[in-house]
């Protein structure tokens, strides 16, 4: 008995408490939201309140950024980047404007997901792990575990040249897969941006001595293959793909495959 009597009072605590939370929950989602309207052909954002601080955004004429909510230092704004990050840009050359949310053509503030890092980036750095399907010795297809790392070159955002080496997880040996390549990003302003790749290289099989599934091999490698990179908050992306690779020399020629995914970050 005395135990319904306590959770009665509970859960009246919970009502009660809900009831008084629930008008300042209504009058929050009211709240106007501050942005800053670049009012320049260009603003120079900055890693920090002033011009000795490095540029790492180019905003453009009518381009609107999220305020952060804290305040800078002398004339310049804290704002968020579309990719997420904190900037710096001069009080002189945005225009600050508040709106409520459910605005017609209201802008939004970033949320999980981010444009890709593209824009302005010079660099990369992929680690994905999966999967490699390969032939074996006695002629039938194997899948070992796998890792690679992407590093990357930013040629424009729609273009990067890419190196990749990778092992495949065996107790067998070591099956080391390395060479580059160029990546074709379709839609570098997307979220989610698919990409196609191709690229060559080479495929070194290091056996144990006492392995029966691998032997001893030097092949060449021709690489095709695709996926989708889903950009982060932070510069940080989710990269999955999957490529088809094309191995030979002169006297063999057979087809493997690699199914992968992992995280990345350009700079």
């Amino acid at each position: 008995m005395r135990t319904m009597s306590v959770l009665r009072v509970v859960v009246l605590a919970i009502v009660m408490l809900a009831l008084s939370l629930a008008p300042r929950v209504a009058r929050a989602a009211e709240e106007p939201e501050a942005f800053a309207r670049v009012v320049v052909d260009a603003a120079e954002l900055r890693s920090g309140p002033g011009i000795s601080y490095r540029v790492i955004y180019s905003a453009q004429r009518g381009e609107t950024l999220a305020l952060d909510g804290r305040p800078g230092a002398g004339f310049w704004l804290q704002v968020v980047l579309p990719d997420g990050r904190t900037a710096y840009a001069l009080g002189d050359e945005v225009q600050v404007f508040a709106v409520r949310p459910g605005e017609p053509e209201a802008p939004s503030r970033p949320g999980i997901f981010a444009t890709p890092p593209l824009e302005g980036a010079h660099g990369g750095l992929a680690i994905v792990a999966g999967v490699l399907s390969i032939p074996i010795l006695d002629g039938t297809t194997r899948a070992f575990g796998y890792i690679e790392a992407r590093p990357s070159i930013v040629v424009h955002r729609t273009v990067t040249l890419e190196g990749f080496i990778g092992d495949a997880l065996t107790a067998d040996g070591a099956q080391i897969l390395y060479g580059g390549g160029a990546t074709i990003n379709f839609a570098p302003s997307w979220s989610v941006c698919p990409f196609l790749g191709i690229g060559a290289g080479g495929l070194s099989v290091l056996p144990k001595a006492d392995s029966f599934i691998l032997r001893r091999e030097d092949l060449y490698v021709a690489r095709a293959g695709g996926g989708v990179l889903m950009a982060l908050r932070g510069r940080i992306l989710v990269r999955l793909e999957v490529t088809n690779l094309t191995l030979f020399d002169a006297e063999s020629f057979k087809n493997a495959q690699t199914y992968s995914g992992g995280l990345g970050v350009y700079f």
